[in-house]
């Protein structure tokens, strides 16, 4: 028998939800006194949630399926002026770098918002041989 190359022939499919909605958590904060330069570090159990319970934990996010964002006094602010750390109180945090002219005043309203989203998909696989 001659040499030849052994090979399968698979085919496959993958189903994804086209309804996959965000889990969307917003975290509260008001800036007790003003911060200037610098960094301000806003730990998980300062903010309070949608109902004004205080907050124990910040949500994981979930791989490239969620994002956050920052509004201070209601506006969107830049993806690089802030580091969020998920978990509970004394690891969970928000960072904001605060630049050397700027300024954030006592009872500004910070607001960050955390969404996870979890596509659903399924997959199947034939092998024809």
């Amino acid at each position: 028998m001659p040499l030849k190359i052994m090979k399968l022939l698979v085919t496959a499919t993958t189903t994804t939800a086209t309804d996959a909605k965000p889990t969307v958590t917003r975290f509260f904060y008001n800036v007790p006194e003003d911060e200037g330069e610098g960094t301000l570090a806003i730990d998980a159990a300062d903010f309070s949630d949608d109902t004004g319970a205080a907050v124990t934990e910040l949500p994981a996010l979930s791989g490239d399926n969620s994002y956050y964002n920052v509004y201070i006094n209601g506006v969107l602010q830049m993806n690089n002026i802030s580091t969020y750390t998920s978990g509970a109180s004394l690891t969970g945090k928000l960072e904001i770098t605060i630049g050397a002219t700027e300024t954030i005043l006592e009872d500004t309203a910070i607001v960050l918002e955390v969404a996870n989203f979890a596509p659903n998909s399924q997959s199947s696989t034939d092998v024809i041989t």
